[in-house]
């Protein structure tokens, strides 16, 4: 066995989740580690929460101390050669203050922010009296904003029911702080199609896709964890963005109901072969942006 360690410059790239454990294997933590592996690069997570999670719902929530919190956030910006940082799951004022202050401390490290308020299930993720929190500290860190329907409408404190509303909210969190939002279109009634919106940088661009039927679980997660991982791989984030949900596209395409429950999870080791075999079969190495 090597004892020969790694200096600065051979690490390897790291990208850093930030967000809560789902015990079903489908959303939170174990998702991004899912979606880490899947496109190349070495997971990290600081655990905010841990829940009691089926197929079913959220049985309970614990949270560790914020002390703890911060010490993983800490050791692991210290050792590790951390690329980008994913934030999901916080549960609370102070959990989001701890975060944002260990941050602070590492300006350069863009943040992808995933604002979590509500499980799959219904249960409430987030405290009513934290959301203020979230606006205030973290929004202006982010580097990409990934809110869908129900998550923006609490942010900028109004329904959202068109494209138009959309925009106009989109534009209310752009003034927040953060340099992209990415207006997911799940929740919005748009007929047959979802229609992902990213705002910021020049302009619109926008990924539509068939609305599938099923109940998915864990596709917020996948989303704002792959566009963390191919930005700590140096790639835009429109062409993250681009990457990322046609990383989702490919994981939901293999979704599957793994408990007694109606809610569905994400292929990740299906998605993550499906581009490999493509392009094998043109003699290219893997490239996780194409879709």
């Amino acid at each position: 066995m090597s004892h020969i360690h790694n200096t600065a410059a051979t690490r390897v790239v790291s990208v850093l989740s930030i967000a809560g454990s789902d015990s079903g294997g489908g959303a939170g933590i174990q998702a991004d580690l899912k979606t880490f592996a899947a496109l190349g690069v070495h997971g990290l997570t600081a655990i905010a929460a841990l829940t009691a999670q089926t197929s079913r719902g959220v049985h309970a929530v614990h949270l560790p101390p914020v002390e703890f919190l911060r010490e993983q956030i800490l050791c692991l910006l210290e050792d590790f050669d951390v690329r980008a940082v994913k934030i999901g799951m916080l549960a609370d004022a102070a959990r989001i203050r701890c975060v944002s202050e260990a941050l602070a401390l590492h300006p350069a490290i863009p943040v992808v922010l995933d604002p979590v308020m509500v499980a799959s299930s219904g249960a409430r993720l987030l405290a009513e009296e934290a959301i203020e929190a979230l606006r205030d500290e973290l929004l202006p860190r982010a580097h990409v904003l990934t809110p869908n329907l129900p998550e923006a409408e609490v942010l900028v404190g109004r329904a959202l029911t068109d494209a138009e509303a959309v925009a106009a909210a989109a534009a209310d969190l752009l003034a927040l702080g953060p340099s992209w939002v990415l207006m997911k279109g799940g929740h919005l009634n748009e007929g047959a199609q979802v229609c992902d919106r990213l705002y910021g940088g020049s302009g619109l661009r926008v990924w539509t896709q068939p609305r599938l039927d099923l109940q998915p679980h864990g596709t917020g997660c996948t989303l704002s964890s792959a566009i963390a991982a191919l930005l700590a791989c140096g790639i835009d984030v429109p062409q993250a963005v681009e990457g990322a949900v046609g990383y989702v596209r490919r994981a939901l395409s293999g979704a599957y109901r793994p408990g007694l429950g109606a809610l569905s999870v994400l292929d990740h080791q299906g998605a993550s072969a499906q581009y490999r075999r493509e392009h094998e079969s043109r003699g290219a190495e893997p490239d996780p942006t194409d879709h």
